[in-house]
């Protein structure tokens, strides 16, 4: 059973999660813009963004999940009381 202290630290991690998408993001930007186009290189950096910004489209679905047991937690937590 997950308790407040663990969604604490999915909360954390879904942040941390964001942070790093963000810089991976920031950095393969930088990367394909000194390549030539179509080249390579170039292709290689937009497949790695592309592929970062389909995890960064599962953030609010995780962000949800996270809410509904948060909810799901306080609302058993008052039926037992």
């Amino acid at each position: 059973m997950l308790t407040v202290g663990d969604l604490k630290v999915l909360v954390l991690l879904l942040g941390v999660a964001v942070i790093v998408a963000a810089i991976v993001a920031q950095i393969l930007g930088t990367i394909r813009s000194t390549q030539t186009a179509n080249s390579y290189e170039y292709n290689v950096s937009t497949k790695g963004l592309d592929a970062v910004k389909n995890i960064g489209d599962w953030f609010p679905t995780i962000g949800i999940v996270i809410a509904a047991a948060v909810v799901i937690g306080l609302v058993s937590w008052f039926g037992r009381t």
